[in-house]
């Protein structure tokens, strides 16, 4: 299985794309088991926070192109001729759904790049929350240099989350960037030695799970939906999440602990 999930119990999900042999890119199976694996993680109300990172020297390299377009072509074939959506249970909306695009998870996710992030790698990241990467890391919106377009969501994501010049560096060169430029041009938290990756990834998640599960969930939600909102609206979106925040049984946790000086003991509800 070239997709592991693994769940400890600090509530921190690992999600490792296992294909070093095809750099770590997926054909319409393992885009179908990296869907599976956010749902997973959505669904699940003891998984606070995910993280996702590659073996061997490569994060993630997209899609497998020598398999996944004459899988595709199959698929839409098969639709065009009246048949149903799916083949062994993979659906075209799998690789969307694999990279983040039009994502719903509000759980917090970090990304633990290890090694060159392109293509849908790079879709991928544009649906994480906290970045961090090895020194031999790179990144890039390549698709250009051959012909063809990132409709993952980058030429979308992009210029919202860095300031638009930098974002058009990505976008328009189409040049591969090593970690040390992604980090100036804002695309990442920290760059880390390589033994240390995964350690600083959990050390991350810690940093985010020491919160209120519910709290910290609204609170991306009302970033990713008020992003996408005028600002009056926005602000009826956060006070609805306000709202739902401070009726939760964590609400009364947090102020409880802090005044008999405990760690407080959080229920996600």
């Amino acid at each position: 299985m070239a997709i592991h999930y693994e769940k400890n119990d600090e509530h921190i999900v690992l999600i490792t794309i296992d294909r070093p042999e095809a750099k770590n890119s997926c054909d319409i199976y393992h885009f179908r088991d990296l869907a599976k694996a956010w749902r997973d993680f959505n669904e699940d109300d003891d998984a606070w926070v995910a993280i996702i990172t590659g073996v061997g020297q490569n994060f993630m390299a997209g899609a497998d192109l020598k398999t996944f377009i004459p899988q595709v072509t199959k698929l839409q074939k098969q639709i065009a001729e009246g048949g149903v959506d799916e083949i062994d249970g993979c659906r075209l909306t799998d690789a969307v759904e694999a990279v983040l695009r039009n994502s719903k998870i509000y759980k917090p996710i970090i990304a633990a790049v290890n090694g060159p992030c392109v293509a849908g790698g790079m879709e991928m990241l544009g649906g994480v929350d906290i970045r961090i990467a090895t020194e031999n890391a790179s990144f890039g919106v390549m698709e250009p240099k051959q012909g063809l377009f990132a409709g993952g969501g980058t030429t979308v994501r992009l210029p919202r989350q860095l300031n638009f010049p930098a974002a058009m560096e990505f976008l328009l060169t189409a040049e591969k960037f090593p970690a040390q430029r992604a980090l100036e041009l804002g695309l990442l938290n920290e760059i880390v030695e390589e033994g240390e990756l995964l350690n600083k990834a959990y050390d991350w998640a810690r940093r985010i799970t020491v919160n209120a599960p519910l709290a910290v969930q609204a609170t991306k939600e009302s970033v990713l939906r008020g992003l996408k909102e005028t600002m009056r609206d926005a602000y009826k979106i956060e006070s609805q999440l306000s709202t739902k925040v401070f009726s939760s049984e964590d609400a009364k946790e947090g102020p409880k602990a802090f005044a008999e000086k405990r760690k407080p003991e959080w229920q996600g509800k």
